[in-house]
């Protein structure tokens, strides 16, 4: 039986992984749990699953947890206790923290653990090169959980990867794939977050909106596979159900096919080397009326384009790609701002930023300050205008 630890049990990854480990009770033992603040929905997982510790980021939270809990369960507490709980050594971590607060614990998880499913690419996005090798050093397996880099992963499997001539990285165009560009100066909330194919957390679907979640899969791409982004090619394909595609110098492609369900790829996470029985319901061909490839629209887009710009720049770039996109999403979500100012307040961000060509994590942490600082004054800017 694997222990597993889910750092962000709390989301919808960490629940989704949960669900998985619900119908495998003899193949997997939650040893640990995490949450930022929803300490109702991680007392229910603590009574279901009976692990044997937990960590709560927020310090009041975790205060009210443990005088639930009635000191029957060690509670980890704040950033110092979740990176502590990172390193607690399971037969796998899952790292389903979301955003850039996911960085410092999976650093600290890489010194202990020798299998990490990251369900987390804002990370790769801010410090892929320091993670990579960090791991090699290490000999510590990054498995990763994104359907699309979990296909990648899989076509790739057993091969050689001198063969590899291009990557496909697909992309359902996300809930605004048909609504016109005019139509985005008063485009609700509500319709952002109504995604056709996908059931995420908010911050994932208003990227996947934009089109800034694939961005940010370049670089999951480009750092977990060690490829050029000149080897990565995205295409929309509303119907979600290849999964990405590698081609090889032959003229020969591979492509991983399943129905649109995240409980595929995390359980294959999971179970890896091994391949256990699917309790979901099978892809069903003959309802398939089509499989449609589309190139993305940059200019309707431009979060895509300001994410291949940061790819190919590289250095501390990305880091500030990455941060604002998290501020400006959260001013969205809070309807401090609409959805056209989105990219472009990354984009006067981005043109802001001194680049840093080969970061320390040091850098890469003071970056990640000023960009966050540098976004809210923009976004308190156009709010007093």
């Amino acid at each position: 039986m694997k222990t597993v630890t889910i750092l962000g049990s709390t989301g919808s990854i960490g629940q989704n992984t949960l669900e998985v480990i619900r119908h495998l009770p003899r193949k997997f033992k939650v040893y640990g749990l995490s949450t930022n603040t929803n300490i109702e929905i991680l007392y229910k997982q603590i009574n279901e699953f009976s692990p044997e510790v937990v960590g709560v980021n927020d310090i009041n939270q975790a205060k009210r947890l443990e005088k639930k809990l009635k000191n029957k369960i060690k509670v980890f507490v704040g950033q110092e206790g979740i990176e502590e709980l990172a390193q607690k050594k399971v037969g796998i971590l899952v790292m389903a923290i979301s955003g850039s607060s996911a960085l410092l614990p999976l650093m600290k998880a890489i010194d202990k653990q020798k299998n990490i499913a990251l369900a987390n690419k804002e990370s790769l996005v801010m410090a892929g090169p320091l993670i990579i090798k960090k791991a090699k050093e290490k000999n510590t397996k990054i498995i990763p959980v994104d359907s699309e880099q979990s296909a990648i992963w899989q076509c790739l499997e057993g091969k050689d990867i001198t063969t590899l001539k291009k990557i496909y990285l697909t992309a359902s165009g996300g809930p605004l794939r048909e609504v016109s560009k005019k139509e985005f100066k008063n485009i609700s909330l509500n319709k952002v977050l109504n995604h056709p194919c996908w059931k995420m957390g908010k911050k994932v679907t208003v990227d996947s909106a934009t089109l800034m979640n694939k961005g940010l899969e370049l670089f999951e791409t480009m750092y977990l596979f060690d490829v050029e982004i000149s080897q990565i090619d995205i295409l929309i394909h509303p119907e979600a159900i290849v999964h990405s595609m590698v081609e090889f110098i032959d003229g020969t492609i591979l492509a991983q096919m399943s129905v649109t369900d995240m409980r595929i790829p995390i359980q294959y996470a999971l179970s890896y080397p091994q391949k256990f029985e699917c309790f979901l319901r099978p892809l069903d061909f003959f309802k398939i009326k089509r499989l449609s490839f589309l190139k993305p629209d940059f200019n309707k887009f431009p979060c895509l384009a300001l994410a291949y710009e940061a790819a190919k720049v590289k250095g501390t770039l990305p880091v500030v790609l990455n941060t604002s996109n998290e501020v400006v999403v959260e001013a969205f979500l809070e309807k401090r701002i609409d959805f056209l100012s989105i990219p472009k307040i990354i984009e006067k961000v981005m043109s802001l930023h001194k680049n840093i060509k080969n970061p320390t994590l040091k850098d890469i942490l003071a970056v990640h300050f000023w960009t966050k600082n540098e976004t809210k004054r923009l976004i308190n800017k156009i709010r007093y205008v």
